[in-house]
């Protein structure tokens, strides 16, 4: 795989799982006190936490399963089954359970601060964005590769930052009906990417066995 079209699969794989625009109803509904500004200030953490979780399972998440045992076809299979978990909740235009359950959002709307948790963990970086960072990690050829997927995941969380940063200036443009149709798409692709993960484990299996 070419560096370019490696780098379009990381940016857009990381994107559609991290869905900060599924994101915008939960965050909106936990700070429903906070000034824009705040909001704004509670995004930007987020980010930031959520850059250095998925960048250091990116990196360091192979060492462990190599310590644990599990070996990374094992892993894709389980990964493949969570994104495809969350990808049928995302096409029914649902927040799935995965990324953050009904008592995590309730917990966060009570909280004075939300960046940490849940917006950071587990709704931007839940186990389907851990488990695809550290797959496409697995995927990376070269130093190349690796420094693209290290710069997709910063993008990807700059990008969350500023659509949580426009959602917290304008609430009253958001349609409703828009986000859900966004949202149905995003779930197709990435149902797409479960299989992938999945077909790419099966054939590596094939090639040990």
């Amino acid at each position: 795989m070419t560096l370019l079209a490696f780098t379009v699969m990381a940016f857009s794989s990381m994107f559609v799982i991290v869905d900060p625009i599924a994101s915008i109803p939960a965050f909106l509904a936990m700070t429903p006190r906070e000034t824009p500004e705040q909001r704004i200030k509670m995004a930007r953490l987020a980010c930031l936490v959520s850059a250095g979780v998925l960048l250091t399972f990116a990196v360091v998440g192979k060492w462990i399963f190599q310590y644990l045992g599990i070996t990374m076809a094992a892993f894709q299979m389980a990964a493949s089954l969570v994104l495809l978990l969350v990808a049928l909740d995302m096409i029914r235009a649902q927040r799935s359970r995965v990324q953050e359950t009904v008592e995590e959002t309730t917990a966060g709307s009570v909280k004075e601060d939300i960046a940490i948790t849940p917006l950071a963990i587990p709704m931007l970086a839940g186990p389907g964005a851990i488990s695809t960072a550290v797959l496409l990690h697995n995927q990376a050829r070269g130093w190349e590769q690796n420094v693209a997927l290290y710069l997709c995941i910063l993008a990807v969380c700059a990008v969350s930052y500023h659509i949580l940063r426009l959602s917290a200036k304008g609430v009253q443009w958001l349609s409703p009906i828009a986000l859900k149709i966004t949202i149905r798409v995003m779930g197709l692709l990435l149902a797409a990417l479960a299989f992938q993960f999945l077909i790419n484990a099966v054939n590596e299996l094939r090639k040990t066995n």
